[in-house]
């Protein structure tokens, strides 16, 4: 393997072996497969689209797997390899409307060059797709500049889309920033872009964020009202809790939904935190406070904490023996043998009673003692 995606990586030039946030060779080699096929999708996305051609199922694709591949979110195998079949099929589907349309507007058919991400296929196992991965990492562009800007480029559209994932939970979409992470995507793989064009990709990219961010603002703040200055407690109190981690507030919305009047109270942790500030989250008088500190003291912290432990999206290391039992995924965020809590279907909420009643189960966690910090998110 080879990854150098995150400040964590090793002697600061690139994991080899296995990786510094726990990803093994398999899980970065999958990866590496489903940025490929993500690509591939955009190829045929970005063609359709100037057809009149917009596949919701695309949109949200491109979103998740890039999401996916963000350090810290997901590190099972069999379903990175799940959502790279999912992804060949959204890719020959929306490859099939794009030709159609084609071919209707030009009287013929179409026959342009397009790069193997739009083209390759596979009905094997596992196995032939970790063998593909190895072959279309990081270091299967020779040229280092190119190489580094692709890459930088691409990590910009990771993060960008991790923030219109979060956006599209609570409803909010906006066009232009799915159209520039295909045309981002697309440009990654062209090798007819010089230095000075992805580097004038790159710097778009940094005003797309910010449309990005808007719109996550927007989506938070619509649905929870705007953040005020707020004092959170630090410590536990008695009686079952659970622990709730990452960034997704919806997920946090309907768990403190399902727990009110059943006796079991709820905690933040790590980058939860500022949901403490959002008025929407002040009515639950079981919403205690904010157990724990920065993501690279989970381990600890989570021993500490003797109650079920939720990851809502990134900032997930390997589970301990000692509390593997007690932790939930959720959303994008997954590890090989950790109960998962499915998406939602029908737009009803997550369904959380797993959770609660292995809290009611588990009983009392342990009384801390803690303070008032303000919040100032």
């Amino acid at each position: 393997m080879f990854c150098y995606q995150c400040q964590e990586t090793a002697r600061n030039q690139g994991c080899t072996v296995k990786g510094v946030c726990g990803k093994t060779d398999d899980v970065a080699k999958l990866q590496d497969l489903l940025l490929y096929i993500t690509k591939g999708v955009a190829v045929w996305s970005s063609k359709a689209r100037e057809y009149g051609i917009a596949r919701e199922e695309a949109d949200a694709f491109m979103l998740e797997a890039l999401f996916t591949t963000v350090t810290n979110v997901n590190f099972d195998p069999e379903r990175i390899y799940q959502l790279i079949k999912y992804g060949l099929q959204i890719r020959e589907l929306v490859k099939a409307e794009f030709m159609a349309a084609y071919q209707h507007k030009n009287k013929k058919n179409y026959s342009e060059p397009i790069p193997e991400q739009g083209s390759w296929d596979s009905t094997a196992g596992i196995g032939e797709f970790i063998a593909k991965g190895a072959t279309v990492g990081v270091l299967a562009c020779q040229h280092e500049d190119l190489r580094s800007l692709r890459e930088i480029l691409l990590y910009g559209v990771k993060g960008m889309a991790a923030y219109a994932q979060h956006a599209s939970i609570l409803g909010y979409r906006q066009e232009e920033i799915i159209r520039f992470i295909e045309k981002a995507l697309v440009a990654t793989m062209d090798d007819t872009l010089a230095q000075g064009d992805l580097l004038a990709l790159i710097l778009e990219a940094g005003k797309v964020s910010v449309t990005t961010l808007a719109l996550l603002d927007n989506a938070n703040t619509t649905s929870y009202g705007i953040p005020v200055v707020t004092e959170v407690f630090t410590g536990t109190v008695a009686g079952p809790g659970i622990l709730v981690s990452g960034h997704d507030l919806k997920d946090l919305a309907e768990l403190l939904a399902q727990t009110e009047q059943t006796g079991v109270n709820v905690y933040t942790h790590g980058e939860m935190l500022p949901a403490h500030a959002y008025p929407a989250f002040k009515k639950y008088k079981h919403l205690i406070g904010n157990f724990g500190t920065s993501w690279y003291n989970q381990q600890q912290e989570l021993e500490a904490f003797n109650g079920p432990v939720i990851f809502t999206t990134n900032c997930l290391q390997a589970p301990k023996a000692s509390y593997r039992d007690r932790v939930f995924t959720t959303g994008l965020t997954g590890w090989q043998g950790v109960k998962h809590i499915p998406d939602r279907k029908n737009d009803k909420a997550k369904d959380f009673s797993a959770v609660i009643r292995l809290a009611k189960e588990l009983g009392s966690i342990s009384q801390l003692p803690g303070k008032k910090n303000s919040n100032r998110f």
